[in-house]
C-alpha cells in the first residue's frame, strides 16, 4: 500500500514537473519571438503610430474573446488545446520568416497579421492552463504548484526581453522567428508524455446569451458599490494613459536617446524584474489596513516615473536615469491589480465573483485600445517624450480625482469594519 500511495505522488509529481517545463520552454520561445517583433518594427518604422498599432492588435483577441475562452475550454479536449495554439501561433512565425527571407520589404501589415493570429491562439491558452493544473494537482498542493507557475511567468517575462534583444543583436530577424517553432516541437513532445484527464462537458454549450446576461449582472454589481464603482472608473481613465506609454519604451530608447535594440532590451527587463520585485513586496507586507493608500500611492509613483522620464534629456547618463525609472514603474504597477482585486473578492460573495471580475475585466481593458489609437498618432507629432510626460500628469491626476470622493477614498475602511 505505501509503495502504490509513493507510486502515485511520483507520477503526479512527474506529470506537473513535464507540464511546468513545457509551459516554460513553450513560453519563453513564444515571447521572444514576440519581443523580436516588436523590436524589428521599432527598428525598420520608428513609428510611435505602429507600435502603439502592433499593441493593441496583441489586445484586442483577449478583450473581445476572453468572455467567451472559458466556456470554449470546458467542451474540448484540454491536451489538444494547449498544443493547437503553440502551433499556430509557431505556423505563422515560420511563414513570417519564409517572407521575409525572400523579401526585404518591411513587411509591416504581415506583421499585424501574424501578432492578431497568435494573439487569438494565445487567449485560450491561459484559461486552459487554469483549468488543467488543479485537475492534476492534489488540492493540498494546488497553492504552491500556482506558486512555481508564476515563478515561471515571472522567470519569462523577465528573460524574454533581454534574450530576444540579444540574439536580435546576432541573428536576422528570420532565424530569430525560427525560435518559435523549437519551443513549440520541444513543447508538444513533452505534453505527449503528460497524463491530462480527457473530461469533457458535452453538456455545456457556447451560451453567448447567458455570457452577456451575467457581464449585465456584474456591471450592476459592480454600480451598486459607489464607492468601488469610482475607483474602477478612475483606474479605467489611468489604463487610456498607461497602456500607450508601456508600448512607446522601445520607441524611447531608440529614438529618443538614440541608442539600440539591446539597451530596449535591458530597459523591458528591467520593468518585469521591477513588477517581479512589486508582486513580492504585496505578498510579504500585505496586510494594510486600508488597502486604498497603497492603491492611490501607485498612481503617485507610477505617474512621477513617467513624468520624470518625460523631461530627460537626450544623453546616455538619463538614460540611465531611465532605466532605473522604468524598474520604479514596473515596481508599482502590481499594487493596482492585486489589491483591487483583494477588495473586490471580500466585497461579493464567491457565487458572483466570476460575474465581478469578468465585467471589471472589461472596464479597464477597453480604454487601452482607445488610448492605442489616439496617444501613437500623437507621439509621432510631438515626439515621444512628450507622450510620457503627458501621460505621467494624467495618471498623477488620477490619485487626487479618486480621493476627493470620501466613498473610495474609505472604501476599504468601511469594507473591514463590515466584515
Amino acid at each position: 500500500m505505501h509503495k502504490h500511495v509513493n507510486s502515485t505522488h511520483r507520477h503526479v509529481e512527474k506529470n506537473i514537473n513535464l507540464l511546468l517545463i513545457s509551459q516554460f520552454l513553450t513560453g519563453i520561445t513564444s515571447m521572444t519571438v514576440q519581443y523580436a517583433i516588436i523590436w524589428y518594427l521599432t527598428e525598420q518604422t520608428r513609428s510611435a503610430t505602429t507600435l502603439s498599432f502592433a499593441t493593441m492588435i496583441g489586445m484586442l483577441p483577449m478583450i473581445i474573446l476572453s468572455p467567451f475562452a472559458g466556456s470554449f475550454v470546458d467542451r474540448y479536449n484540454k491536451k489538444i488545446l494547449l498544443i493547437v495554439p503553440d502551433i499556430v501561433a509557431a505556423g505563422v512565425a515560420g511563414l513570417l520568416s519564409l517572407y521575409l527571407n525572400q523579401s526585404h520589404a518591411t513587411a509591416t501589415y504581415l506583421i499585424f497579421i501574424v501578432l492578431f493570429i497568435r494573439a487569438v491562439a494565445q487567449t485560450f491558452q491561459m484559461p486552459t492552463l487554469q483549468s488543467i493544473i488543479p485537475a492534476i494537482t492534489p488540492e493540498d498542493k494546488l497553492t504552491q504548484i500556482n506558486g512555481r507557475f508564476s515563478v515561471i511567468q515571472s522567470a519569462n517575462r523577465i528573460l524574454a526581453p533581454a534574450l530576444g534583444a540579444f540574439l536580435f543583436g546576432f541573428v536576422s530577424i528570420e532565424t530569430l522567428l525560427l525560435l518559435d517553432i523549437l519551443g513549440a516541437l520541444i513543447g508538444v513532445f513533452l505534453l505527449y508524455f503528460i497524463n491530462i484527464p480527457s473530461y469533457v462537458n458535452k453538456d455545456d454549450k457556447l451560451r453567448v446569451r447567458q455570457t452577456f446576461a451575467d457581464m449585465y449582472t456584474g456591471f450592476r454589481l459592480l454600480h451598486s458599490k459607489t464607492g468601488l464603482w469610482i475607483i474602477i472608473i478612475i483606474s479605467a481613465v489611468s489604463t487610456l494613459f498607461i497602456m500607450p506609454v508601456a508600448s512607446l519604451y522601445p520607441l524611447m530608447t531608440l529614438e529618443f536617446f538614440n541608442l539600440k535594440i539591446a539597451d530596449a532590451g535591458i530597459v523591458e527587463a528591467l520593468y518585469s524584474v521591477g513588477m517581479l520585485v512589486g508582486g513580492l513586496i504585496i505578498s510579504l507586507f500585505g496586510r494594510w489596513q486600508n488597502r486604498m493608500i497603497p492603491f492611490l500611492s501607485a498612481y503617485l509613483i507610477l505617474g512621477t516615473t513617467f513624468t520624470l522620464s518625460g523631461l530627460l534629456s537626450p544623453s546616455f547618463t538619463s538614460f540611465i536615469y531611465f532605466a532605473i525609472l522604468a524598474a520604479i514603474s514596473g515596481l508599482s504597477t502590481p499594487f493596482f491589480d492585486t489589491l483591487l482585486l483583494s477588495m473586490i473578492q471580500q466585497s461579493y460573495p464567491s457565487e458572483d465573483l466570476e460575474k465581478v471580475l469578468g465585467s471589471m475585466l472589461s472596464i479597464l481593458s477597453l480604454p487601452g485600445p482607445i488610448g492605442l489609437m489616439l496617444i501613437g498618432p500623437l507621439g509621432d507629432t510631438l515626439g515621444v517624450n512628450k507622450i510620457f510626460l503627458i501621460a505621467g500628469i494624467a495618471v498623477l491626476l488620477c490619485a487626487p480625482a479618486t480621493w476627493v470622493f470620501k466613498s473610495a477614498r474609505n472604501y476599504d475602511l468601511n469594507l473591514n469594519r463590515n466584515n
